[in-house]
């Protein structure tokens, strides 16, 4: 390989390595974007598809929850644990009765639509997670996470989110140290150009989706939890014990991680009537929201919970830790007084979401996520154009000759970054791995045969 500068090195290195991603993370990224697209565009979809179950044309002054929720129980039969309970937000609504359904998934209750006003059983089925998605979107959300696939699936948006923001940044890096002076015409320099100006527009966003994704992630996700838990960044959540200080802290992404089923945990009596006492108290303890789950306890010695969940701006999810028997507050947290890396985490998991700012929140995503898929065309066009003309590989378009081109400085940096990214990242240390070894497959491939001087 001919001597190169130490700039030439690493833009090849960087390179090559902004190919590999595109080749072959670049299908993975535009899964996850397509199918993140199509689950923050569903919510009016949803709420048609939905109507008879979420809504009710019936007016008048609401019956007791408690009625409510005895019609409820009627539904399943009184054989489930009941879970929580989401009261009427607006006139029009209907209660959300939920349990905990041992025949059901991870994160997934059971719910039973009550019109308030006529007590009309309106709706049954399947919801998921803190934000009560209904089946189309759930299909859609585990499309997204997983492919479907289970545990074994989230690996593949693991990989993208381990990977968008490093081909985001070194393509912009890319482009500052190649830009040419004068400007192109050529079909490839065209191409480029719309690829380049696709990751300008869309690189704010391909960072925090990047970062937003890895919390929930299967395997990164612990070691941001570890991280946030060392520097004090979790989420805090009321005191519930009756009897204790013991403090407890809340998880953002607690709807997308997997746990174990509260279905199988004791179950206690828990009155029909209690729900409107401790709802009293709760309203009469600052939460106004109109959106809002009411939990009772899962053991003895514990206390009702009642949270807001508008995650709407400005955000409403205050709570309050209610003892069912005297009905006193015995705790509260308000949103105000979170630290402020808490508040960053649950406005960076619903702008994700796409719950924060409504429809302007869904439409700028949208907008992002066709973006995204755009781009990586164009991207593999690039590629396309510029191509191989022969099957022959040169050993100097792979990244093991151009990391031998470095220097000894420059070669310890790259392998403390790469054990670094690799043991905080696992998917994306094993994905390194394995485009190493394609690469060094590929070298040695292309590398000309030595000469054998011979004798006579």
């Amino acid at each position: 390989m001919a001597t190169c500068t130490p700039r030439q090195a690493w833009l090849t290195l960087l390179r090559r390595i902004h190919f590999y991603i595109g080749l072959f993370v670049g299908p993975f990224i535009f899964i996850a974007a397509l199918s993140g697209t199509l689950y923050v565009a569903t919510p009016q979809l949803e709420n048609t598809f939905y109507s008879r179950a979420l809504f009710s044309d019936a007016r008048g002054p609401a019956h007791p929850l408690a009625e409510q929720i005895d019609v409820a129980q009627q539904v399943t039969g009184g054989h489930l644990r009941l879970h929580a309970v989401r009261p009427a937000a607006e006139t029009g609504e209907t209660t959300r009765v939920m349990y905990a359904d041992p025949a059901l998934g991870v994160s997934e209750n059971r719910a039973v639509f009550i019109d308030p006003v006529t007590l009309e059983v309106r709706g049954d089925m399947t919801v998921y997670g803190t934000s009560g998605i209904l089946p189309l979107r759930q299909w859609i959300d585990y499309l997204h996470r997983s492919l479907l696939l289970g545990d074994v699936g989230r690996l593949y948006s693991e990989l993208a989110a381990s990977w968008m923001w490093v081909a985001a940044l070194g393509g912009i890096v890319l482009w500052w140290m190649t830009r040419p002076r004068k400007v192109l015409k050529n079909r490839f320099q065209k191409t480029r150009r719309l690829h380049v100006t696709l990751g300008w527009v869309l690189l704010a966003g391909m960072l925090l989706f990047s970062a937003t994704g890895l919390t929930w992630s299967q395997w990164a996700g612990g070691n941001v939890d570890k991280l946030r838990t060392a520097f004090g960044w979790l989420t805090p959540q009321v005191n519930t014990a009756l009897h204790g200080t013991t403090p407890e802290v809340h998880d953002p992404h607690a709807e997308h991680h997997m746990h174990h089923d509260m279905a199988d945990m004791p179950t206690l009596h828990i009155a029909s009537q209690q729900f409107d006492g401790v709802l009293a108290a709760a309203r009469r303890a600052g939460i106004d929201a109109g959106m809002l789950e009411i939990c009772p306890p899962r053991e003895a010695g514990k206390a009702w919970t009642v949270t807001e969940i508008d995650r709407r701006w400005p955000t409403q999810v205050d709570a309050v830790a209610v003892d069912g028997a005297s009905l006193v507050v015995v705790d509260k947290v308000n949103f105000a007084d979170f630290p402020l890396m808490a508040k960053l985490t649950r406005w960076g998991v619903d702008l994700h979401m796409g719950v924060l700012f409504g429809l302007p929140n869904q439409l700028l995503l949208i907008a992002f996520g066709i973006g995204l898929c755009v781009m990586i065309v164009v991207g593999y066009r690039m590629w396309w154009i510029k191509r191989p003309a022969g099957a022959a590989a040169s050993p100097a378009q792979t990244i093991t000759q151009t990391w031998q081109a470095l220097g000894t400085g420059g070669k310890c940096l790259t392998l403390l970054i790469t054990l670094g990214l690799g043991i905080a990242l696992p998917v994306m240390g094993v994905s390194m791995l394995l485009f190493f070894i394609v690469d060094i497959l590929r070298w040695r491939s292309a590398r000309p045969a030595p000469r054998h001087s011979s004798f006579t």
